[in-house]
């Protein structure tokens, strides 16, 4: 199956004005006849424009699934291809209940390279995930505006035992947590309590649905993902093998499949690559029928 250097050399030799959708169609049809399964792509171009603000997922998402869903038979399931950084807690709790909504349990996901934050939540409501050797998750603690709110919490810890030991250090850490408006504190309880409930849900309804251990397992996986004190940093890059120790159900796509499958989902891959790289879209939502929404860089 095609390389990124293939599909490069493909898109270079067309004369077709159309030559990136026309590609990415192409092999994401040739995926869909060999699984039988209805595609949906949910990507994002912020590897190709870091810095763009709305590369994130975000609730006008919602817009491009409905058009993607509509007319597929929703009874062959849903493969959801997911690479993006995350987004709105909000929005992606409505995703997933729509999604739920459409297809049931019935959905599995494919991660070719990265879904990270709400990305990797997402993938914890699906029955199981793909990952290569080169794909990645993240934790799922929550951020204020690029702020985790992990951090916040420990920093106000801090604050409240270094000033207990030393009354003088006073002014020092109100200047600290004075960047801090007086109700952010328990925004940030609430948003972490928020996520890691609904992702506990979303597992013991799904991947470890009617397992008589569904519950530990869901609060391992919550435990791995959402400990900031573990995972250091929100950007924390989580390969499948440790991803599988945590107990999510992951299938390797090297072994689990046979090399035409793995062929096709990184052929297709490397198609939305070459079209962040070349074009203005930023979000792409995309079904293996054609029908898309593309969401273009905005000023």
């Amino acid at each position: 199956m095609p390389t990124w250097n293939d599909i490069l050399i493909e898109l270079n030799s067309s004369n077709r004005v159309d030559a990136l959708d026309f590609v990415r169609h192409k092999y994401l049809k040739n995926l869909h006849n060999k699984t039988g399964r209805n595609i949906i792509t949910y990507y994002s171009g912020w590897l190709q424009k870091p810095g763009i603000g709305n590369a994130n997922i975000c609730d006008d998402d919602k817009n491009g699934l409905m058009a993607t869903v509509h007319k597929l038979d929703r009874s062959k399931g849903l493969d959801l291809m997911l690479h993006t950084p995350g987004g709105d807690l909000a929005a992606t709790e409505s995703i997933v209940y729509y999604l739920k909504k459409m297809f049931g349990n019935n959905i599995r996901a494919i991660i070719p390279q990265i879904a990270m934050s709400a990305g990797t939540m997402i993938a914890c409501a699906c029955k199981t995930i793909v990952m290569g050797k080169q794909s990645n998750i993240g934790p799922i603690d929550p951020q204020f505006n690029g702020i985790p709110v992990h951090g916040v919490l420990d920093e106000f810890k801090k604050a409240l035992e270094e000033v207990k030991k030393d009354p003088a250090s006073i002014p020092i850490w109100q200047i600290v947590v004075g960047k801090y408006h007086p109700t952010f504190i328990g925004e940030c309880k609430n948003a972490i309590e928020w996520s890691e409930k609904i992702v506990k849900t979303w597992l013991i309804d799904n991947m470890f649905e009617n397992q008589h251990d569904a519950k530990e397992k869901a609060d391992k996986v919550v435990k791995h993902l959402g400990n900031h004190a573990d995972t250091k940093t929100h950007a924390r890059h989580i390969h499948m093998d440790e991803a599988k120790t945590f107990g999510l159900d992951i299938k390797f796509l090297e072994t689990d499949f046979d090399d035409e499958f793995q062929d096709l989902v990184l052929t297709v891959h490397h198609t939305y690559m070459h079209a962040f790289a070349r074009a203005s879209a930023i979000r792409i939502v995309e079904n293996h029928l054609g029908n898309a929404v593309v969401f273009n860089i905005t000023k």
